[in-house]
């Protein structure tokens, strides 16, 4: 043994390399807006919300991946990769300026993004990562009733 580290072993033509779109947390104006609103008793929860959600959800979107960091303390953790995305939905937010996503997987389980900022951008940058991946070329699968002889 010579001590020097080895790298594993790359496939010819692939890149480990991630390159990174985004990486942080929820947008700002949600924080704001939420807190303005939690001086009313009904908008209490809502800021509370907007809190934990500024203090311990972060998202980072890559050339690779879409991982989802939160829950108490930001102990949970979800990755997924653009060959399991079926469908991206937004809907804006704060006019326009922040939204949320949801990305329904092809097991049918749906990963769900809160106040992600600049969320049109993020929502077109991960539908051509999801183009560009092997099973976005792929033709679609069908369901029970496709196959089914008449």
């Amino acid at each position: 043994m010579t001590g020097t580290p080895q790298t594993p072993p790359v496939a010819p033509g692939a890149s480990i390399n991630e390159d990174v779109f985004y990486a942080g947390g929820p947008a700002k104006g949600d924080l704001i807006t939420n807190l303005l609103f939690g001086l009313t008793l009904i908008g209490i929860p809502f800021a509370v919300g907007a809190l934990v959600r500024a203090l311990w959800l972060r998202f980072r979107i890559t050339s690779r991946r879409v991982e989802v960091s939160g829950g108490w303390l930001g102990r949970d953790r979800s990755q997924v990769v653009y060959s399991q995305i079926r469908e991206v939905r937004s809907v804006a937010r704060g006019l326009g300026f922040w939204g949320d996503m949801v990305l329904i997987l092809n097991d049918g389980m749906k990963l769900e993004m809160r106040a992600v900022p600049r969320y049109k951008e993020a929502e077109a940058y991960i539908e051509q990562r999801m183009a560009a991946s092997p099973a976005g070329k792929a033709s679609p699968k069908t369901g029970f009733g496709d196959n089914a002889a008449a």
